[in-house]
């Protein structure tokens, strides 16, 4: 199962051990149970801390095969139902440094937050070998069990244990069940987690964050533009803070990143943890999981700006920037908000292997649609392409790849005017050909949605002109140096209405709206605080 370098590479990792653990595997008769078996002999071979356990009564209930870590200091007992191998193969390693003593990367005040639950939590993370959002959430809910005996997780994996998939209608992953209740879909930290179980932590935090002091460069967001900017701000010795709902953004939903110079390739999860441990470097005071809800400019130049959170806490600023980024834009159509995650899907990376050959859509022609399209060809019966305009607007050695391959069709001026469904599940899509005006209908089981970003301004649209420019498509407008029509606020990457969106792009430009706000920071006087009764105070 494992061949040379990552034994090697696991052997060194298990040396972290500090306590010993068990693996037991549950198994039947199957091809995927064997290799399982394989896999944890293996894995025992490599630490003499880690040992294979015999499979007890209490265990044959278990959806079979399945990999149990199990810690025997502590007791606590992670599970794999499935092979824990691709993108989940982290998850087992950590799993396994984790049950045996090695310290979490998390903040002390998180533990006790986790320790501190109250109640019975029982999840199950459905979740495909190919996606590399599942990880994030299978590690998130295996540390929580490991931290609170009260909390059991399994991930399942939805490729061998189809009847449950098909019960469940799960059609995106991961996907999470909470007591056999869906609790979430898509990437979740465990902030976020916290935050649903936790119902008094927003109240608490926001008790805790009005309290902060002001801060010389508040950056608003920590996606490759807010990650560079803090780091830059950091580094010239400002006071920098660091608000966001999670770090990455988008990119952590990313798979391959090829235009990076010096770097063949990288994918989105890694690129995200080496941002924040490189801003993690400097002395930056980063606040997870908070979402703005207001910025409002001050009162006079050199004053505080102000940065109200969804939570109702005030953060206050001499400098601002915004990095919030943009996310995948939607059809707008009936039936879509109806079917997400029932059918309509943003991620072919993700959700793909859940429509093996299945027929499927990719909504536009784009450099995204084309590519999903080529990596679905290869996993589902057909693929149709449709393509609002007359032209592809993807590469052409894209357009050539796509145009060669038998089960791909490709629709030009079509508009999407419905997705259809049985209340289940997408049954298909209806459109309108742009040229005749006749409506027509596509069978099919899954949308793919590939049609370009929406700015993430929403809290910036106010009435009138006190706040920041916008443009009509939602962009933030700026300058040369990234600075705003407001004062001190400045903005960087995909929310400002910069030409192009593009993850190194968006690092360069949070690089330069940091400069300038430096810049307008040491050549702004400080303001002297407001009196409300400053007239008398001068008279006096």
């Amino acid at each position: 199962m494992l061949d040379n370098a990552m034994k090697q590479q696991l052997q060194t990792y298990l040396q972290n051990l500090k306590t010993p653990v068990e693996l037991i595997t549950v198994s039947d008769d199957s091809a995927k149970a064997k290799e399982l078996t394989t896999l944890a002999d293996e894995i025992a071979s490599l630490s003499d801390k880690v040992s294979i356990a015999q499979a007890g009564e209490q265990h044959q209930g278990e959806r079979k095969p399945t990999l149990i870590v199990r810690s025997v200091e502590k007791g606590s007992e992670l599970r794999f139902a499935g092979i824990p191998m691709g993108h989940e193969f982290t998850s087992l390693v950590l799993a396994l440094l984790h049950s045996g003593g090695h310290p979490m990367k998390l903040d002390e005040e998180v533990i006790e937050q986790v320790r501190n639950l109250d109640g019975e939590y029982n999840f199950e993370t459905y979740i495909s070998l190919s996606c590399q959002n599942c990880p994030d959430v299978v590690q998130a809910l295996n540390m929580m069990a490991i931290i609170n005996p009260n909390i059991r997780h399994v991930m399942i994996d939805g490729a061998l244990n189809q009847d449950e998939v098909n019960e469940r209608n799960v059609m995106a992953v991961p996907s999470v069940y909470l007591n056999g209740e869906n609790f979430s879909q898509g990437r979740t930290t465990l902030a976020e987690i916290l935050a649903k179980l936790d119902t008094g932590a927003s109240k608490r935090q926001a008790e805790s964050l009005n309290a902060k002091q002001a801060y010389d460069m508040l950056v608003v967001g920590a996606g490759p533009a807010g990650s560079a900017a803090a780091v830059y701000t950091a580094r010239k010795g400002l006071r920098t803070g660091l608000v966001t709902s999670r770090f990455g953004g988008q990119v952590a939903d990313t798979v391959g990143i090829e235009n990076f110079i010096s770097v063949k390739a990288t994918e989105g999860p890694r690129l995200v943890a080496q941002l924040e441990e490189h801003v993690r470097d400097y002395d930056v005071d980063i606040m997870q999981n908070q979402a703005v809800s207001a910025v409002t400019g001050a009162k006079q130049v050199g004053g505080l700006i102000e940065v109200e959170l969804e939570n109702g806490a005030i953060l206050k600023s001499r400098s601002v920037l915004l990095a919030t980024g943009a996310r995948w834009r939607e059809m707008n159509v009936p039936g879509e908000q109806e079917y997400r995650g029932k059918g309509v899907a943003y991620c072919p990376h993700c959700d793909g292997p859940l429509f093996k050959g299945k027929r499927v859509a990719v909504i536009g022609g784009g450099n995204s649609g084309i590519e999903a399209a080529i990596d679905l060809a290869g996993i589902v019966e057909h693929v149709t392409v449709l393509e609002f305009s007359d032209v592809l607007r993807a590469d052409e050695v894209l357009q050539k790849k796509a145009r060669s391959m038998g089960n791909i069709d490709i629709i030009m001026q079509a508009q999407t005017t419905e997705v259809v469904g049985d209340g289940q599940r997408v049954t298909g899509l209806n459109y309108t050909d742009r040229v005749s005006g006749e409506s027509k209908q596509v069978e099919l089981a899954g949308i793919f949605v590939q049609i370009g970003l929406v700015p993430n301004t929403e809290f910036l649209k106010v009435e009138g002109d006190e706040g920041v420019e916008l443009t009509q498509r939602g962009e933030i407008v700026v300058g040369r140096r990234g600075e705003t029509n407001i004062p001190g606020v400045f903005a960087a990457g995909d929310v400002t209405d910069s030409p192009y969106k593009q993850i190194i792009i968006a690092m360069g430009d949070g690089a330069n709206a940091a400069l300038g706000a430096f810049d307008y920071l040491i050549r702004t006087p400080v303001a002297e605080p407001e009196t409300e009764n400053a007239e008398e105070v001068e008279v006096a």
